[in-house]
């Protein structure tokens, strides 16, 4: 009678070991991307069809470019990086985190004044134009200046133009250029400067106005595989960003795509 209960006993705790949740396998997300904001929506579709053609995995993290660039030095688990400025590949470069062999300038856009569908507004973008006084008791969103690359280019330019000190008390400086994007399109900015690709994925808000390309520097996009990139894909998919289905995206998107 012992035995057969010693039996049973050890019977149902070989069920309950079998019911019991087994740890998880974990998934390999493959490559990991850090990059700019304005990229997410081109990204997301390219990452799309190398999934589709590949069977493969591609796992975006999107933020400043400045963010990610800390991010990076701080040891995130990136395997490539994509600038929306020089100036953030060359700082991440100087401290050996990126493979330099790898670097490629690969995109290029279009610095907008954009402003909510409901604002009237016939300004002109010009030396010395009326900018502070059309947005009034409003903001006028971007990038934050002191770093985020949007916000550096708006700050040449209006430099350039001759309006940023009357313009600079009434700018809220977003984290990123979709923040600044979304400030506009919520009402919350009168008045907003982004790229071209941006105000292109936002229908709450209208383009007023291109800057004119010789009033700030060139908006490029650098991309390398960082110092630490240990897929073994890492390498494939960057040059998969130059293949003929990305370049399409890409240039469906509204960027230039450099050859």
């Amino acid at each position: 009678m012992i035995r057969t209960l010693s039996r049973l006993a050890a019977a149902a705790a070989l069920l309950v070991l079998a019911a019991a949740p087994q740890p998880a396998v974990a998934q390999d997300r493959g490559v990991v991307v850090f990059a700019a904001a304005s990229l997410q929506t081109a990204l997301n579709a390219i990452g799309a069809e190398w999934r589709k053609e590949t069977g493969k995995q591609v796992t975006f993290s999107y933020a400043a470019s400045s963010a990610l660039a800390r991010q990076i030095e701080q040891g995130a688990p990136a395997d490539l990086f994509a600038s929306a400025d020089l100036e953030w590949m060359n700082w991440v470069q100087q401290r050996n985190l990126i493979k330099v062999e790898t670097r490629s300038t690969l995109l290029a856009n279009s610095l907008v004044l954009i402003a909510a569908p409901d604002v009237q507004s016939n300004l002109a973008i010009a030396p010395n134009f009326p900018l502070a006084a059309a947005i009034g008791d409003s903001r006028l969103a971007t990038g934050d200046p002191r770093a985020v690359p949007v916000g550096r280019y708006a700050q040449a330019a209006l430099t350039h133009l001759g309006v940023w000190d009357s313009v600079q008390p009434k700018i809220a400086g977003a984290d990123n250029v979709r923040a600044a994007l979304a400030l506009v399109a919520r009402g919350e900015a009168r008045y907003g400067i982004v790229y071209a690709t941006d105000a292109k994925t936002e229908p709450r808000v209208k383009v007023v106005g291109t800057f004119p390309a010789g009033s700030h520097p060139p908006v490029e996009y650098p991309f390398a595989l960082t110092a630490s990139a240990r897929h073994a894909d890492a390498a494939a998919f960057l040059a998969y960003l130059r293949s003929p289905a990305a370049t399409r995206i890409f240039e469906a998107e509204g960027f230039t795509v450099r050859r």
